[in-house]
């Protein structure tokens, strides 16, 4: 008898710590979760905010993923300065997570992705960026007549801004618009070709919503876009 209460007993112990030991990791979860940002938010966050292009990447690569190294892109807007005389700005990332910034690289025969972007300085090398927890970078498309579009959906970042009810409907002159049908899911298609916001197009689709990118770039204070250093 005794030997089986102190096995009742052990048992009762032990589920007892797997409990609090779930709720404790429980808990770490959530206090680690990324909530939805607005974009005056990340801004304040960042170091850098601008347009920018890619134009190279050296990363390693896992099973086909990139797992660490750089990407350079090309400022082309800047909203918030880090430093005066910026151009090519290096962002390093590392291991795969949640809204990890690695970037696209662009063949010799293309035009780099252009991105709406939120960076920070490395604490370790003042000399290179990072994307911040929340993400780095929002895609951009230019529109027929030229212009600055944040393509919609948006993807990479969760906005918290009301951002649905600003979406155009234009037609992109960007290739970076048009996408095979094995590059999302079947679903997420099908839900895209539901709501309007893709369509086919020369036996591909088409991205067809976009936001004004000077409509976006207002939803951001302009306290939000002080330059944290003084020069």
């Amino acid at each position: 008898m005794r030997v089986l209460f102190l096995l009742l007993c052990s048992l009762l112990t032990s589920s007892i710590a797997d409990h609090s030991f779930a709720q404790t990791a429980d808990g770490k979860s959530r206090e680690q979760a990324v909530s939805p940002q607005t974009l005056s938010a990340l801004a304040a966050k960042a170091d850098l905010v601008a347009v920018a292009q890619v134009k190279d990447t050296d990363y390693v690569f896992t099973r086909s993923f990139p797992s660490e190294g750089s990407a350079f892109l090309q400022l082309l807007i800047t909203y918030k300065k880090n430093k005066p005389g910026e151009e090519i700005v290096e962002v390093y990332e590392k291991g795969l997570h949640p809204h990890e910034c690695y970037f696209e690289n662009p063949t010799v025969l293309e035009e780099g992705r252009r991105f709406l972007v939120f960076f920070r300085l490395d604490e370790e090398d003042p000399e290179i960026y990072r994307g911040l927890p929340e993400g780095c970078a929002l895609e951009i498309l230019v529109t027929g007549d030229n212009r600055y579009a944040l393509k919609f959906p948006l993807k990479g970042m969760d906005i918290a801004d009301e951002l649905e009810q600003l979406a155009t409907e234009y037609d992109f002159r960007d290739s970076y618009a048009v996408f095979d049908d094995d590059s999302i899911s079947p679903s997420e298609r099908e839900e895209l070709l539901d709501r309007g916001l893709i369509r086919p197009y020369q036996g591909k689709f088409k991205y067809t919503y976009g936001i004004d990118l000077t409509t976006a770039r207002n939803l951001i204070s302009a306290e939000a876009l002080k330059s944290k250093r003084n020069w």
